[in-house]
């Protein structure tokens, strides 16, 4: 684990907190789909990204999902992050997208390395800037772009954040994480494939021109 740390972190944290962070946290790998939090836990412990991609959701009352935003290399969680200084329930749920790889912290040890260590304190606090702007771009789409604009930008970050331009996913699966109807996915896909944009298959979608 410590090289793992060294080659993702080692430009930012001091050694002594990387040799720490080797002592007291637990090395995870995860399989594409596993569910790593879920709405209502308790969070003991926080995520440091290896490898992979991670998709963090929202839930609606009538349990329906939003996309949020995705976790890549060196990133953390910055819902994880209140979670855990507050000692209150998750309001997220956390899906690998991708195979991945993660070192889970010991929540205990996250406001004592926040006076102990400046490049911890700098990481917390980039890691709450970079989340919410993300969230507020989430909002912004929502609010201001329309749906095949919000289509686009999503095929667009899943290629992004798993190194593919195939993405592996059912209409019905999109149509859950942009909180819409398969009807209208279907629909704006068909439109796309149509502009020469992507292609169409059974169980995959291939992104051409985008």
């Amino acid at each position: 684990m410590i090289q793992e740390l060294k080659d993702n972190y080692g430009h930012i944290f001091e050694e002594d907190l990387i040799n720490e962070i080797n002592q007291v946290a637990t090395f995870k790998e995860i399989p594409e789909g596993f569910k790593i939090m879920e709405i209502g836990d308790y969070i003991k412990s926080m995520p440091l990204l290896i490898s992979g991609a991670i998709k963090i959701l929202r839930e609606d009352k009538d349990g329906d999902e939003l996309l949020l935003y995705f976790l890549e290399n060196g990133d953390t969680c910055a819902m994880t992050l209140s979670c855990c200084v507050g000692q209150s329930k998750s309001e997220i749920r956390a899906v690998a997208e991708t195979n991945a790889k993660l070192i889970m912290i010991p929540i205990q040890k996250m406001e004592e390395w926040m006076s102990k260590y400046a490049s911890w304190r700098g990481f917390v606090l980039d890691s709450y800037h970079n989340r919410l702007n993300e969230v507020m771009e989430t909002v912004d789409s929502i609010a201001f772009l329309k749906m095949d604009e919000r289509l686009l930008k999503y095929l667009k970050d899943k290629a992004r954040v798993t190194h593919n331009n195939t993405i592996n996913n059912t209409h019905q699966e999109i149509a859950h994480e942009l909180h819409t109807s398969r009807v209208v996915v279907s629909r704006l896909l068909k439109k796309l494939e149509n502009m020469g944009k992507i292609e169409l298959n059974r169980n995959h979608i291939r992104l051409v021109d985008l």
